[in-house]
């Protein structure tokens, strides 16, 4: 947290883009704690009067359906309680298409790039252009 309000009052953005948490669902982190720490980021952000784009994610099918569910559904919430723009699911293009995907399947790779980008940007143009 020290480290986003260093750079928040480094640099002063309008529009953050808020990509956190998948580290923390593939370690098992309990979701109160996932969105709390969200939560904090996004509170923090538009205290410096900028708007967040939150970009959501989802787990693999091994962390079993209940904790995947409740996963990917954090970040609705979260946009929802906050009042924020949200990318649904940001590898939602590159995700289950190997030719996208780093060996570790988890990552994209450089082809998937172009396509996070798609995905991206029609939440993030309207947010630049206020």
């Amino acid at each position: 947290m020290n480290r986003l309000q260093r750079a928040l009052d480094l640099h002063k953005p309008s529009v953050v883009v808020l990509e956190l948490g998948a580290n923390d669902g593939l370690r098992g982190l309990p979701l109160n704690t996932v969105a709390d720490n969200l939560s904090a980021m996004v509170q923090t952000i538009k205290q410096r009067k900028a708007r967040v784009l939150l970009v959501g994610l989802q787990l693999p099918p091994n962390y079993g359906p209940q904790y995947t569910r409740g996963f990917r559904d954090m970040f609705t919430q979260l946009a929802k309680r906050h009042d924020i723009a949200l990318v649904p699911f940001m590898l939602d293009k590159v995700a289950l298409d190997e030719r996208f995907m780093q060996p570790d399947g988890l990552h994209p790779n450089v082809q998937g790039q172009p396509l996070m980008l798609d995905t991206i940007w029609p939440y993030l143009e309207p947010l630049l252009q206020r």
